[in-house]
């Protein structure tokens, strides 16, 4: 199961901004199931309310009520690895220098350690084990004066990946990092404007699709309006290829095209390179739904859902028992025994990244009385780390790292195994190849990592950190 940081919402100038942020969150609840947050302003007072837990589980009636104001954000997360930790909660709150500030983050700073240790020089006390209060420290160790230069400052300290809500008593901000590694976009609401993650969550609130935040822009709202700046001179694009092929979700549009469209011709795409006589076309839910709708067109052979989630099992990966673990694998998917049995079946899934998950679940369709079983994968094998905000785990850890493709077939119990091809899922891809970040396939990372530091070393930092 692949894990990414979190979803950020946002919105100025609502009556109900509260709970219009609790509804986006909501939306955004696939982007992280760990904790969830939301700070509200009436211009004049801060309210938060924050915990661990689903959204659901964090809200209700009661605690909304209590949320007064007209401006908003809020943000979802997932941790990486290690303790989950209510100090590590976002959105953060902070005052300094007569500013109320609230920040939340998506996305995974690269030159974490070099800041950190800076700042911790120059007096800043560090409450959290998250990179994203590195960018709260660095604002209010600012020598600038005014907020907007404050953040520019901040901005172009900070490396990696980011899209940014932050909101003071009268101003919603959003930001962007240079490459575009995270989606954001902007909609508006009556007179309302509207940040998120996400275009689903514009339409839970019923908000009208305005644009993309660009690469590098910051934006501004407050009672003048719009204010856009972009103090990067990057024209280079990174756009994380990973939330076409898995995390957003397929009623989204990301970098301003259809998920759903993509992941149906990322299956398209799959069945022109993989010839396989079978019976049945089965996608491994959720994500493999569509690339396997796409591949069964193409392919010409029966599509089935044969594989039915349950959608209230908890994660799978915290069990330390592998028999629990196994059994709530089985409890998550099970197979449709009768739609399966004397079957030669394609599986559709979207990645393989331990393996350990993918070969209980061929397991299970084993035992379900499958004649064989065929595993297509819509996107090529995931052999380095992520430093960008995706739970990728060390080099050691990947799978496609370790093994060949053929090792991994044996290993999986498979009939066979096709992987997408690195130019196959570029050619799907609704916008310009050049624009993507494929770090994890290639190991061709497209920002400067820090030179003191080996990869080794940096795998070992970003698994450690919680956000």
């Amino acid at each position: 199961m692949l894990k990414e940081s979190c979803g950020v919402f946002g919105i100025y100038n609502h009556r109900d901004a509260g709970l219009l942020t609790y509804l986006g969150l909501y939306a955004l609840q696939h982007r992280g199931e760990e904790s969830a947050g939301i700070v509200t302003s009436d211009r004049k007072k801060i309210r938060m309310h924050k915990d661990l837990g689903l959204v659901s589980d964090v809200f209700n009636e009661e605690i909304l009520k209590k949320l007064d104001g007209i401006i908003a954000i809020g943000h979802t997360r997932y941790s990486t690895t290690g303790s989950t930790n209510i100090k590590n909660v976002q959105p953060f709150l902070a005052e300094f220098d007569n500013y109320s500030l609230a920040l939340g983050h998506n996305g995974n700073l690269t030159n974490t350690l070099e800041l950190h240790r800076a700042l911790e020089k120059r007096g800043a006390i560090f409450q959290t084990t998250m990179d994203s209060e590195i960018i709260m420290h660095l604002i209010a160790h600012s020598p600038s004066k005014s907020l907007e230069e404050r953040i520019v400052y901040c901005l172009r300290a900070i490396k990696g990946a980011f899209s940014l809500v932050l909101m003071t008593k009268d101003t919603l901000i959003g930001a962007r990092d240079p490459y575009g590694f995270r989606p954001l976009v902007l909609g508006k609401l009556n007179n309302a404007y509207v940040l998120a993650s996400e275009t689903c969550a514009l339409d839970l609130v019923r908000a009208k699709y305005v644009r993309e935040v660009e690469p590098g822009e910051i934006i501004f709202i407050g009672k003048n309006g719009i204010k856009s700046i972009n103090p990067f001179n990057n024209k280079k694009r990174a756009f994380c290829i990973f939330e076409y092929i898995y995390f957003a979700r397929p009623d989204s549009d990301i970098f301003g095209h259809s998920v759903y469209e993509t992941r149906k011709r990322l299956g398209d795409q799959l069945a022109r390179e993989f010839k396989v006589k079978a019976d049945l076309v089965v996608p491994i839910p959720d994500s493999g739904n569509f690339a396997a709708l796409g591949f069964a067109k193409r392919a010409k052979i029966d599509y089935e859902p044969a594989i039915i989630r349950n959608h209230y099992i908890g994660r799978t990966f915290i069990e330390p028992q592998q028999y629990i673990r196994d059994v709530k694998v089985k409890l998550k998917l099970n197979p449709a025994k009768k739609i399966i049995k004397n079957k030669k079946v394609v599986l559709v899934e979207d990645s393989i990244v331990r393996g350990t998950t993918s070969k209980a679940r061929v397991r299970a369709i084993k035992e379900a009385g499958a004649k064989e079983i065929h595993l297509a994968v819509s996107c090529p094998p995931i052999k380095f780390p992520c430093f960008y905000g995706i739970d990728f785990p060390t080099r050691k850890e990947l799978i496609a790292s370790n093994k060949s493709v053929e090792s991994i077939r044996k290993f999986l119990g498979l009939d066979s195994l096709k992987y997408l091809s690195l130019e196959g899922m570029l050619k799907s891809m609704p916008v310009d190849k050049n624009n993507f970040c494929t770090a994890c396939f290639t190991g061709k990372y497209p920002t400067t990592l820090n030179p003191n530091i080996s990869k080794s070393s940096l795998e070992k930092i970003n698994n450690r950190k919680i956000c």
